[in-house]
């Protein structure tokens, strides 16, 4: 199955990726870690990705799609994979189209994590990250033992600049106008299916379980 994961940042696309891969071991793509591997790796594309970073530009979508073309077709994705970040907009999502058309293969489903913005700001917002090992708490659901302080390597807690509040509406802005149209794209289709995401992450995961039967 060719699946992919739609909705706001976040909304839990992340973590139930992962939980998919764990259970069902379907592998994910996720755009940053290839551009990181091909960056490290120095591959052609990865070097072009490059540039464009190193001069604070965004990749342009054919990069992208080459890297995904390219971790489309190693032997461990050849059942499928799962896409989280990918598509955003609705000429990402034509292009990928047409490169899994050029495969003989298509997108399968598309999953949308329905949940009120009000909630995705306190949500986000309350995250605190660890400064050292990157370990995840929240004010109020997730709290450490120590106030401040992570529970596994003992280093402060930072709230970082894209959980703060006013970066958060920004990035909802920016959703709600290039991502959200997507839904429309794939209901169109027929491969839509959506869920309650404000729901706690169990609930959710049974909820996709059913989605994807």
């Amino acid at each position: 199955m060719i699946l992919i994961l739609l909705g706001p940042p976040g909304s839990g696309k992340g973590t139930q990726a992962g939980k998919l891969v764990e259970e069902r071991r379907w592998p994910q793509l996720s755009t940053g870690d290839m551009l990181r591997s091909a960056i490290s790796r120095g591959t052609k594309l990865g070097l072009e990705a490059k540039g464009y970073m190193d001069r604070g530009a965004l990749v342009p979508d054919e990069v992208v799609i080459g890297l995904i073309a390219e971790r489309s077709q190693t032997p461990e994705c050849k059942d499928g994979f799962v896409l989280d970040g990918f598509p955003r907009t609705l000429p990402q999502a034509e292009a990928l189209d047409q490169l899994l058309q050029e495969q003989g293969r298509k997108v399968d489903r598309a999953v949308l994590f329905e949940i009120p913005d009000s909630e995705l700001v306190s949500r986000l917002s309350g995250r605190r990250t660890c400064e050292k090992c990157a370990s995840m708490y929240h004010i109020k659901s997730l709290q450490p033992k120590v106030d401040g302080i992570c529970d596994k390597c003992g280093s402060k807690l930072i709230q970082r600049n894209d959980d703060q509040e006013a970066v958060i509406e920004m990035r909802l802005v920016v959703y709600h106008r290039q991502t959200a149209p997507l839904a429309e794209y794939y209901r169109h289709q027929g491969k839509l299916k959506s869920l309650d995401a404000s729901r706690l992450p169990a609930e959710v995961n049974r909820a996709l379980a059913q989605a994807l039967a």
